[in-house]
């Protein structure tokens, strides 16, 4: 559940099932488990259906921010060109006024309408990525790792431009990435995801705090300290623990919840 202007932020180390997450929420791939239900503002449905079969305004109402900017907007069209059409599509009006006014929303002027993605930087093809998203008017939008590629400064202006856009439009957000100390500084709350499971939720700071689940701590003990030559590794810690059969939460207090687990040592 993801309340307005809320950020929820999923962790987990690669190929926890993250962007798995985000692209099946998204409606482009299949769901082989469990329940998605959007209940907004004058719409809901179930976000288990592929995005074809959703009705439009469940369309418009969750939309994506991709990983990689560079791949997701096609090369020879236009920044112009890939606002126009979420907006010809869901709102039936693409002026060229409301492309400028979109561009404008996310940090760019009107003029970067008639330029190329090979024509812009990193930082830039992540903002017209966001104004593709915001031209559809969404209710949430799904950020899939969106500052893992961009430099320290950069990663910070997107940040601000995302809370900037939450709080003026009243955007919900699910924050996919793997970066503790960014999802720190931007969550309201936090889901631990490991093998495609969340085995912990909670506010933001009660999951830094603790007392967590096994695999909450080994995350949050591999960060990538002074000095070092290779990255942390967190693969080994499931063979320290296992699910109870059958097992369902531990309630902590403020929300905080933690899936039930057995030493398996």
């Amino acid at each position: 559940e993801i309340a307005p202007r809320e950020t929820l932020a999923v962790v987990g180390e690669s190929g926890s099932g993250k962007t798995t997450l985000a692209t099946a929420l998204a409606g482009l791939v299949p769901t082989e488990s469990g329940t998605f239900r959007f209940q907004g503002e004058g719409v809901s449905g179930d976000l288990t259906s592929a995005v074809a079969g959703r009705s439009p305004a469940l369309r418009r109402a969750v939309q994506l921010v991709f990983q990689n900017a560079d791949t997701s907007l096609n090369p020879r069209r236009t920044v112009g060109a890939a606002i126009a059409r979420p907006l010809e599509l869901f709102t039936g009006r693409a002026s060229a006024e409301r492309v400028g006014e979109i561009l404008t929303e996310v940090g760019l002027s009107p003029d970067f309408a008639a330029r190329l993605p090979s024509q812009l930087s990193g930082g830039q093809r992540q903002r017209v990525g966001i104004a593709r998203a915001l031209a559809a008017g969404p209710q949430l939008v799904i950020a899939d790792e969106i500052t893992t590629a961009l430099d320290v400064r950069v990663q910070a202006e997107i940040l601000e431009l995302l809370a900037r856009l939450q709080r003026d439009k009243g955007l919900s957000c699910l924050f996919i990435s793997h970066d503790l100390a960014v999802v720190r500084g931007v969550a309201d709350r936090v889901a631990v995801m490991t093998g495609g499971r969340i085995v912990e939720i909670g506010p933001t700071e009660r999951v830094f705090q603790g007392p967590n689940h096994p695999y909450t701590r080994q995350l949050l003990a591999a960060t990538l300290e002074p000095g070092a030559t290779e990255l942390p590794r967190v693969e080994d810690v499931t063979a320290t623990w296992r699910d109870v059969a059958g097992g369902g939460w531990r309630e902590l207090d403020d929300g905080h919840r933690i899936r039930d687990w057995e030493d398996a040592r």
